[in-house]
């Protein structure tokens, strides 16, 4: 009986599970009706660059009119960045430090929270939506986790979108 079992364990392993393999999340188009046209958005993300990851908390606010707006702060609170993207598309750094300097927030940050939160999205996002509220985005330099934490649809301060409250260099 023993003999029976050690050989009947090599079958086994070779043979594998039943059950089929669940496939790789594809990319997924945002669903529309996640965000609120008019609402924040509270979110949290590991950022892996060069090799090290940093956790970072996000706030979105959005307003149909005047557009999106992006704080980023590491976990303490500090703010390390601070965009704020128009609807014709215009881009303002409003606030930005020594770990994500203006052109970086303009270039990657902007394009980002375009990718995720903006109404039509773009076909040419490297962003992977594992569901309605976990998003992937794969770029050459870096990789982003984010997971949205809290959605409060309702009208957003006018000044959350001026850019003339910029911090100035």
């Amino acid at each position: 009986m023993g003999r029976n079992a050690f050989l009947l364990l090599p079958v086994l392993l070779l043979a594998g599970c039943a059950t089929p393999p669940t496939p790789a999340p594809s990319n997924l188009s945002r669903p529309a009706s996640v965000f609120p046209t008019n609402g924040l958005v509270t979110q949290r993300a590991i950022l892996t660059a060069r090799g090290r990851q940093f956790a970072l908390n996000g706030y979105v606010a959005l307003d149909a009119t005047r557009g999106r707006r992006l704080i980023v702060t590491e976990m303490f609170g500090q703010v390390i960045g601070d965009v704020l993207v128009k609807p014709d598309g215009a881009v303002f750094v409003m606030r930005s430090s020594p770990m994500l300097r203006p052109a970086w927030i303009r270039r990657f940050l902007a394009d980002d929270l375009e990718c995720v939160f903006s109404p039509g999205g773009s076909a040419s996002c490297p962003i992977r939506a594992l569901d309605s509220k976990h998003f992937l985005v794969n770029r050459r330099w870096y990789k982003l986790d984010l997971r949205i934490l809290e959605i409060l649809p309702g009208p957003q301060a006018a000044e959350l979108f001026d850019e003339t409250r910029a911090q100035k260099p």
